[in-house]
């Protein structure tokens, strides 16, 4: 059975560290050298055992590079990867070169990340062609803008899920010319390359922290972080804001009392100066939706004078300008993009410096950069000194990436997560059961099998609902998991939850259900795997059905644009369309698809955007509006969603329901819309926040909320077990109106077998 790859695929690809890059010429992309010490020569990559030169398949030569998984391969995907220094000019980068594939049941590709001070500034991939199976030679291409902010390129072929893929004659181009004829570009050095000071370690080196000492570190982030985003010299690049941090660092923590705290940033902050006057100077001006979090500059009993009036003096004479040296908004879009974030060190637990730095650039990047700074449940301020200890006492790497969740998990934002840290969140474990959970009812239910077979001898059935683990109430563990649990609502925070509830050692394990509504306890065997994907919901088969001459279907999860009007053309009439958004669109389909279902220009979002003259401050811009397209659709119109819906799934669902008959239905969709922003934070962390503000033209907001359904309709186990997909019935039953046959309504709407 084809599987698409989950997400989190291209989530790691996307925030992985890179290798040490080295200069690269075509000659090093072939696979005809053998390697000493490694698979292949020149290339790196893994898991171990999954990766091999091949000297008996290639599509030109002696080698190709090949990936090779089974079932009890680890992770959820190999891959073959190099990189190398972003040293060459022109518009676009391509990779390019051949694959061969052999009973793969994900898929395999090749992809293409650009990365800057910290931060990826391009990435590219082929997920989406769904390239597997069993496939001879063939070549393709990816290409991405060649970004001006590029240090490093890294690339690689992949192989998720089982089977075996090749890859062989493998080019990088540059505007379509080999790239060692692409002309030379030189790499601007910064401040960050001459200021090298604290390179090895920050010198600071902790076993305590007195409450005198968590207060003063907390006073000097929030000093350290309002003058990073507004000072002009600091803004311009002019400092190396993490190294000034280690150097005022020593005499805060050294600070008997509040007063000598005040003086020992005083006189740091003395020494960077204060900038010039400004003409003109920057003011709030525009739709404001949130303020500038500044006033607490003003309060001289936690600052004292003369701290408060150099913060009055640098807020006055703020940076006038859009761009920053450490932020600048994305084209277009306008999310923020944190540059010349370090990532060091990477993959062992910082110092007590670099961890008292990841707290106060995260801490600071929400106070000034995230959109639903208003939406976190605590009190940001406080949340600060409450961290800092748990995490710069943190003893070991695990514990420090343990922390940093659930600093992360702090904001309720379901774009926020930290994947490098899923190994020690609760439950720890590498083995799951062979099964699929899924929140039904208020409980953990049985919804199929890992390997999307029958029936299992494993000790569970389709539709038994998990009341406890190893004797563990799930009631209890959603209560010690919660902090660790990155959502923006209690539906996505449970959908994620039941995901991973089976995770323990390997070996027996022992579940209490409930089945046929009678109690009972069964001993369930953890097996080695990957962990359960979040499945989308919609129907297998075709992207577009006719459920009945009434009713057409069309799903997003493999949705194409040039199809579109072959959509409406084949749902002509039919009385009702079936959009199913329970899944993640595969092309952006607001401007498609969604202008068929209305019958005039029509506002359906609108975008806050953060203010780089007032950082903190949020502004409302005009509304966006659907044009209409032809030709239409002008029947009813029924948008499924559900807890799998989330982002751009939210946004299409919020541009779809405009129409004027059109209805959602299913229920709560993730709440975490707007495009996302990465950070990169020391230890080789990165995560993500939603980096727009997204809203109905009303204001109404969609962060945390979700799309809230107008017909709401939930699978129940009884449906489960009974094959049907009630939602779907919901929808269906919308569409043909009050009497229509509801031993029909389940025919049309019955799940039909997926293609093996």
């Amino acid at each position: 059975m084809r599987r698409r790859c989950a997400l989190t695929v291209l989530v790691v690809l996307l925030l992985t560290v890179p290798l040490l890059a080295v200069a690269i010429d075509r000659a090093e992309l072939s696979f005809e050298r053998a390697g000493l010490d490694t698979p292949l020569a020149g290339w790196g990559g893994g898991p171990p055992g999954t990766i091999a030169r091949d000297t008996t398949v290639a599509v030109a030569g002696r080698a190709s590079g090949r990936i090779h998984r089974t079932g009890s391969s680890p992770q959820q995907f190999s891959s073959i990867t190099r990189s190398f220094p972003a040293t060459v000019g022109g518009d676009t980068i391509t990779l390019r070169g051949f694959i061969r594939t052999d009973g793969v049941t994900g898929y395999a590709g090749f992809w293409l990340r650009q990365d800057g001070d910290g931060a990826p500034v391009g990435f590219a991939h082929m997920q989406d062609r769904e390239i597997g199976g069993t496939t001879a030679w063939a070549e393709h291409a990816i290409s991405s803008p060649l970004s001006e902010d590029a240090r490093t390129i890294v690339l690689g072929a992949l192989l998720a899920g089982e089977g075996t893929a090749w890859f062989d004659s493998l080019q990088v181009l540059i505007d379509g010319r080999p790239i060692d004829e692409a002309p030379v570009r030189e790499i601007e050095t910064t401040v960050l390359d001459s200021d090298t000071e604290f390179d090895a370690g920050s010198g600071i080196d902790l076993v305590a922290l007195t409450p005198a000492q968590i207060e003063h570190t907390a006073l000097l982030g929030r000093v350290w972080g309002f003058v990073k985003y507004h000072h002009p010299d600091v803004t311009r690049g002019q400092w190396h804001w993490d190294y000034e941090l280690f150097r005022v660092l020593p005499a805060v923590l050294a600070a008997g009392d509040r007063a000598a705290c005040q003086r020992a940033i005083v006189d740091w902050l003395v020494r960077v100066g204060l900038p010039g006057p400004c003409d003109p100077c920057p003011e709030v001006v525009g739709d404001l939706h949130l303020e500038p979090p500044v006033d607490w500059i003003e309060d001289e009993a936690l600052l004292g004078t003369e701290l408060s009036r150099y913060l009055a003096t640098v807020y006055e004479r703020r940076t006038p300008g859009w761009e920053q040296f450490y932020v600048s908004l994305s084209p277009q879009v306008g999310n923020p993009t944190f540059h010349h974030e370090s990532a060091r060190p990477a993959g062992t637990l910082p110092d007590t410096g670099y961890r008292i730095l990841a707290v106060l650039r995260y801490w600071n990047i929400i106070q000034y950069w995230f959109p639903y700074r208003d939406l976190i449940d605590d009190d940001w301020t406080g949340v600060l000194p409450e961290v800092l200890p748990r995490i710069v006492l943190a003893h070991d790497l695990d514990a420090y990436r343990l922390e940093m969740l659930a600093l992360i998990a702090r904001v309720r934002d379901t774009h926020a997560n930290l994947y490098q840290a899923f190994d020690v969140r609760p439950p720890r474990g590498e083995a799951f059961w062979p099964v699929s959970l899924r929140m039904i009812e208020g409980h953990p239910v049985v919804v199929g099998y890992a390997d999307g077979e029958g029936a299992h001898e494993c000790g569970l059935e389709i539709g038994d609902a998990v009341l406890a683990v190893d004797g563990r109430p799930f009631t209890e563990l959603v209560e010690r998991w919660e902090p660790y649990y990155c959502a923006s609502n209690r539906p996505t925070m449970l959908r994620d939850m039941a995901r991973w509830l089976s995770r323990g050692p390997v070996g027996p394990g022992e579940a209490e259900i409930l089945r046929d509504g009678q109690r009972r306890t069964v001993t369930v065997a953890r097996v080695e795997a990957a962990a359960p994907t979040i499945a989308a919901h919609d129907r297998p088969g075709d992207t577009f059905q006719l459920l009945s001459p009434d009713v057409a279907y069309v799903k997003l999860s493999s949705v194409a644009i040039d199809e579109v009007p072959s959509y409406i053309e084949r749902a002509e009439g039919t009385r009702g369309m079936v959009v199913d958004i329970r899944n993640y669109p595969s092309e952006f389909m607001v401007f498609s698809l969604a202008p068929r279902f209305i019958d005039e220009p029509t506002p359906f979002a609108r975008f806050t955007g953060s203010d780089h003259a007032n950082p903190g401050a949020f502004l409302f811009t005009p509304p966006r509006t659907l044009p209409v397209a032809r030709p239409g659709y002008p029947g009813k119109v029924a948008i499924l969603v559900d807890e799998r819906s989330i982002s751009s799934s939210e946004y299409t669902a919020m541009a779809m329901r405009c129409g004027p008959r059109a209805v959602v239905v299913g229920s709560t969709t993730a709440g975490a819309d707007g495009n996302v922003s990465r950070i990169t934070l020391p230890g080789g962390l990165q995560t993500m926040i939603s980096g727009i503000g997204v809203f109905y033209p009303d204001r109404t907001p969609t962060q945390r909320v979700g799309i809230v359904p107008d017909i709401e309709a939930r699978p129940t186990i009884a449906g489960i077990v009974a094959g049907r997909d009630e939602v779907l019935e919901a929808a269906v039953r919308h569409i043909l109106g009050e009497g229509a046959d509801e031993a029909t309504i389940r025919r049309m709407c019955v799940r039909p077998h997926p293609e093996e």
